[in-house]
């Protein structure tokens, strides 16, 4: 039997019960993973509070996690017993998780499992919207909302990689001026100044190539303000408020709208996958990509996550540990 974190009713972390979740057996193209590390999203939040479209009760807590093969199912090649993997799987939270192959990631030698489980979930993402969505190239100029969080922070260290501009957004100072350190190129706190004429000021006036979208209702004005002519807004989150509203003359701008969600999109595994193990994997084993892990806790401390989560008090990942693995 495997125990995990779950929760047999929406709610807050009150809810949660530490319990054990049955037999996990690999079916085809599955692996078992014993879990020594899982990292803690937003998402999840949501999902424990019943307002993330598609999750229903009960509910294994967990989206990404770091560990070790126990276990290979049909079908399945490129991964053995014993080897050291991470990447997605719902029910991460837990002493073991079955993982889609498709989805598991061989990790770099030099990569911690705590590292390796503040990826999968934050580094795709930024990936998928930089890379596969965005299309950015040397030379652009990036808006990255909420730098702060695990997308926001990997798609800064995708920015500068790339050859780009990078602005970046926070909800503090102390936030912009970490994100400054790793290479931001300007910070805007949206809370108390005008990220437009901020972003139009440092850009001489011609706005930016691509924005990425993570905050909606509530900065979405300031975020179309702030585009270039034929510019680009990779939208993959709602933090904000979901309903975005917009006048019909962002068309006289050119300015493309491009929704995405990684869970969904057909080009995840076809391009973001494939590019990210082939040009990421290797920027992590050489140093130039950072996990960049705030806070590391054992696996009981859960409850104390996800308030870290919901005040937004974290630069970049949260990361629960299984003490004793």
């Amino acid at each position: 039997m495997v125990a995990g974190w779950k929760a047999w009713e929406f709610g807050g972390p009150e809810v949660l019960r530490w319990e054990d979740i049955g037999t996990l057996v690999p079916g085809k193209g599955q692996l078992l993973v014993r879990v020594h590390a899982s990292g803690v999203n937003f998402a999840e939040t949501r999902m424990l509070a019943g307002t993330y479209v598609g999750v229903d009760a009960p509910i294994v807590m967990g989206m990404e996690s770091s560990g070790v093969v126990e276990a290979v199912g049909e079908g399945v090649t490129g991964f053995k017993v014993g080897d050291r993997v991470f990447g997605r799987a719902r029910g991460s939270h837990a002493e073991a998780v079955l993982m889609d192959a498709v989805l598991a990631m061989h990790m770099p030698d030099s990569m911690s499992f705590t590292d390796a489980a503040g990826i999968p979930v934050g580094w795709h993402t930024a990936w998928h919207a930089l890379r596969t969505v965005g299309g950015a190239k040397a030379g652009d100029r990036v808006l990255i909302e909420a730098v702060g969080s695990s997308v926001g922070s990997a798609a800064l260290q995708i920015a500068k990689s790339f050859g780009c501009w990078a602005g970046v957004t926070a909800s503090r100072d102390d936030k912009l001026e970490r994100a400054k350190a790793f290479g931001a190129d300007a910070g805007y706190n949206y809370k108390d100044s005008s990220v437009s004429e901020g972003v139009m000021r440092d850009t001489g006036g011609e706005g930016v190539d691509i924005a990425c979208m993570t905050i909606g209702e509530e900065t979405a004005d300031q975020l179309f303000d702030s585009m270039a002519n034929h510019g680009r807004i990779v939208m993959y989150g709602s933090t904000g408020g979901r309903q975005v509203c917009f006048s019909l003359n962002i068309g006289s701008r050119n300015i493309a709208l491009l929704s995405m969600s990684i869970s969904t999109s057909p080009l995840y595994f076809s391009q973001t996958i494939p590019t990210f193990i082939a040009e990421a994997l290797p920027r992590f084993a050489d140093g130039s990509y950072r996990s960049m892990v705030d806070t590391v806790l054992p696996m009981r401390d859960v409850a104390k996550s996800h308030q870290m989560i919901s005040d937004r008090r974290h630069f970049g990942k949260v990361v629960l540990v299984n003490e004793g693995v």
